[in-house]
């Protein structure tokens, strides 16, 4: 059974920076795309920045790119978000996923497994 676990989220006023980390565990998911998604309230979950197996390719939306930077560790198992330039309208849940199988994606239905979640709030 596989466990995402999200850390790092919290309180941040606009323009400052916070690292949201994701511990895997219950399988290895280093053959597998993964990625971070962010979910308002009343709002569809949207894709922030996936990452291929090997990190050779790397994903972003639009209002992310160039602020945010997705990582990942296949040996410890973990996957990281730098968000830098934060502003009120990055305030979301976040969450971290990964696929059963294949390449890094952009469309949240393409993931099997989900963390919880972790609250990020930016103040303007």
């Amino acid at each position: 059974q596989v466990q995402l676990v999200e850390s790092g989220g919290g309180f941040v006023e606009a323009g400052g920076s916070l690292r949201l980390s994701c511990a895997a565990s219950g399988r290895r998911l280093s053959t597998v795309g993964m990625g971070w998604f962010r979910q308002t309230p009343g709002r569809e979950r949207e894709f922030v920045a996936v990452i291929s197996w090997s990190g050779a390719d790397i994903y972003y939306a639009d209002s992310v790119q160039g602020r945010f930077t997705v990582s990942r560790d296949n040996a410890r198992n973990t996957l990281s978000l730098q968000m830098n330039s934060l502003k009120p309208e990055d305030t979301a849940v976040y969450y971290c996923a990964a696929r059963r199988f294949g390449a890094a994606v952009e469309s949240p239905r393409e993931y099997d497994y989900w963390g919880q979640g972790t609250q990020v709030t930016v103040s303007s």
